[in-house]
């Protein structure tokens, strides 16, 4: 079993989390501090919250605290796919808001956008490639559900490339692959999650003035009395006027939290640089950087980082553990590192040679509607936007600006929007929930295996619009 090998001496660390670039933690709060806008969580709600409070009110007095370090939860352990949906697909837009899908495509565009454009005004350098989405089909009756997808695409006017047997094995070679689509209009693509937390750090704190405390927890938050909050961290106390809690799926202090999110545990490995001979072997990263996903329900996605490493994750290696298991030790998960090596190697057997470098797990905060969830309580003073199942690179920035929209800085119609207002439905209590979970993933897993057919359960899920309809 050389895929056991091929994994001996990879470390138990986040491949972004390069020590050699990593900078050093900023101190905790040590004593009483005030400000008129206090973030909890250092991931990518919470820095780009900051940004966009500051580029609305730049005289706001922010402080950001984070439990350990900036980039340190899902925001620095994704696979780094930059998307602009807002609502983890098209698909799910119309199925859950079918009078607002136009206008939430509109709005990821435009968001992406800024995205883009703050990255270039203030010099942050995430490794941004535009590549695009590209699926590919393994077997035949993917290939009819991803032609059909494509013949709508291209009525509707996008940007869509099909690539049959031959041509698609000549941008990616594997012999699993029998059909791709590349969606290559605007502006998705891939970057280093970690580095474009780092860049934004450096912005708020260097340029901006933003506050930032790392190494410090939160206990809890409260009203003091109708116009400010308390919160109580382990080594000091913060007054604010407001407060936006980014946790995403870590365990909040707010119960409305608590109960609109679950953490689902993905799993990555990436390989050590191919060489240029490795490469030639598959064509990858010769005339093309595809980011790459296949076309199942529990699908793995697969791409080149700058130095030609590949990253490889997701498929049946998801987990969700009892009783929203977050601890540490659960990324110490030895068998689901080793199942994604053997079905890299089962994609790609002609990399036999290749050795991996890294191999880690981070959290999904998963929403029972598939997309984020904000909400606001205390008249105005606490905000909340948690719940990205997966696609939170771009769809955080745009979640961070309807949390500070529901605190006041510079509101717009978004928030009256039904995706705001509408509440998810919350999560069921253990045990039922750990039950439905894996239950649910046994079903998506039979319906990749009857060529996408849904089952008994999965109609009864969409019945009750808590289908996965991504």
């Amino acid at each position: 079993m050389h895929y056991l090998e091929a994994l001996k001496d990879a470390a138990v660390r986040p491949l972004w989390h390069d020590p050699d670039i990593m900078p050093e933690p900023l101190a905790p709060i040590t004593s009483e501090e005030k400000c008129e806008l206090l973030i909890v969580g250092g991931g990518f709600t919470g820095l780009w919250a900051a940004m966009q409070a500051k580029e609305r009110k730049p005289d706001a007095d922010i402080i950001l605290i984070e439990q350990t370090f900036v980039g340190n939860g899902a925001s620095g352990r994704c696979g780094g796919f930059l998307s602009s949906t807002l609502t983890h697909s098209e698909t799910n837009a119309e199925y859950r808001f079918a009078d607002e899908a136009e206008r939430l495509e509109e709005l990821g565009i435009k968001n992406m956008h800024e995205f883009l454009e703050t990255l270039e005004r203030y010099n942050i350098d995430a490794r941004y490639e535009k590549t695009g989405e590209m699926y590919v089909a393994l077997d035949a009756e993917s290939v009819k559900r991803m032609q059909a997808r494509y013949q709508e695409s291209i009525a509707e006017g996008e940007d869509v490339v099909w690539f049959d047997k031959d041509a698609v094995r000549e941008q990616v070679n594997s012999p699993k692959f029998l059909a791709g689509m590349w969606e290559r209009g605007g502006q998705d693509g891939v970057i280093d999650p970690a580095r474009l937390c780092w860049g934004l750090k450096d912005v708020l704190v260097s340029q901006l003035g933003v506050r930032i405390f790392e190494n410090t927890k939160l206990l809890g938050v409260e009203p003091l009395g109708k116009e400010a909050m308390r919160a109580t961290c382990d080594s000091g106390v913060v007054h604010s006027d407001k407060v936006l809690l980014a946790t995403n799926a870590y365990t909040s202090t707010i119960g409305r939290i608590r109960r609109s999110v679950i953490p689902v545990w993905d799993y990555q490995i990436a390989t050590e640089p191919l060489t240029d001979e490795q490469i030639d072997r598959i064509g990858w990263g010769k005339t093309s950087r595809h980011a790459v996903a296949d076309y199942v329900n529990m699908f793995h996605y697969f791409r080149l980082t700058k130095d030609n490493r590949i990253t490889w994750g997701g498929g049946g290696a998801v987990r969700y553990y009892f009783n929203n298991g977050i601890d540490d030790k659960f990324m110490h998960a030895t068998a689901r590192y080793e199942q994604l090596a053997r079905e890299f190697f089962e994609m790609f057997p002609q990399l036999d040679d290749v050795k991996f470098s890294n191999m880690w797990g981070g959290i999904i905060a998963t929403s029972t509607r598939f997309c984020m969830v904000p909400g606001v309580a205390y008249d105005g003073r606490l905000a909340w936007s948690v719940g990205y199942t997966g696609h939170g690179i771009g769809a955080s920035r745009f979640g961070a600006r309807i949390g500070i929209e529901l605190l006041g800085y510079e509101p717009t119609d978004v928030i009256n929007m039904q995706f705001v207002t509408r509440k998810s439905l919350p999560w069921a209590p253990e045990p039922f929930r750990w039950f439905g979970v894996k239950f649910t993933q046994y079903a998506l897993v039979k319906a990749d295996e009857n060529g996408g057919k849904r089952g008994l359960w999965l109609k009864f899920l969409d019945m009750l619009g808590l289908g996965f309809a991504c």
